[in-house]
């Protein structure tokens, strides 16, 4: 009998590692390129990057694209198990438990490449008018500076080409979509336009999982350990770069 026990609590055992393993987590994120977006490679840069930690840390993953509203609420109610690309806040630690941060999102202003305009602080910006995207939120200070001149556009590209173009002296995005668009536009455009060094502001990105999902803190240390290992072994740099970052 004890035989029998030690057999049946090893095959136990190796049922519930196998489960673990083979746990499937619902991946969802509103598009968002390049970070996230299913047009893109493997879901673009965000969810590549999520994706491959997750699978390191020994889990399956399908990834949803759906607008951001339905996104928190799905992950809420635990329809979904995971938020590929979260910023921090308070209101979300009580649907969700963060990771560690695993990019950085810098917001920075562009200009032409023969304007000698300099950034430390925006008083320094009043005199340029800038083109903005309607709706966007850059900054809390930058958002509510009635001296700014914003020139409202539909989209980055919009933007630019008018900055290229010398109608706005500057614009601002954050960095990695900002160079994401600026890889489709023409020569004329790229090749006239640089970023100022100092970023208007910066938000960390974490995935959000479900506190509905009772593994949550497990899937979270496991991330965070492989992102970790994934900037040790170079794993992490060779994505950035087949992202072209």
């Amino acid at each position: 009998m004890p035989r029998l026990h030690r057999a049946l609590a090893l095959v136990g055992l190796l049922l519930l590692s196998h489960n673990a393993y083979a746990q499937k987590l619902r991946l969802v994120a509103d598009g968002w390129p390049p970070f996230t977006d299913s047009t893109l490679v493997n879901g673009g840069l965000a969810t590549d990057i999520v994706s491959t930690a997750l699978a390191r840390a020994g889990y399956a993953t399908d990834f949803e694209q759906v607008p951001w509203a339905r996104a928190m609420l799905g992950i809420g109610e635990g329809r979904y198990d995971v938020l590929v690309n979260a910023w921090y806040s308070e209101e979300r630690t009580h649907v969700g438990q963060f990771s560690a941060e695993y990019l950085l999102n810098r917001v920075r202003f562009l200009k032409r490449k023969d304007a000698p305009i300099e950034f430390d602080n925006l008083p320094q910006l009043y005199a340029y008018p800038i083109a903005v995207v309607r709706g966007y939120a850059y900054s809390k200070a930058f958002d509510e500076d009635q001296k700014m001149q914003k020139v409202p556009v539909h989209n980055f590209a919009m933007a630019v080409r008018m900055l290229a173009a010398d109608r706005v002296k500057l614009t601002l995005e954050d960095e990695y979509v900002a160079r994401y668009y600026l890889a489709r536009e023409s020569a004329k455009v790229r090749n006239a336009v640089e970023f100022l060094p100092k970023p208007l502001s910066e938000n960390s990105l974490h995935i959000l999982v479900s506190l509905k999902n009772p593994q949550h803190e497990q899937i979270v240390a496991g991330f965070d350990r492989e992102i970790a290992a994934m900037k040790a072994d170079g794993s992490y740099a060779r994505l950035l770069k087949q992202h072209g970052m």
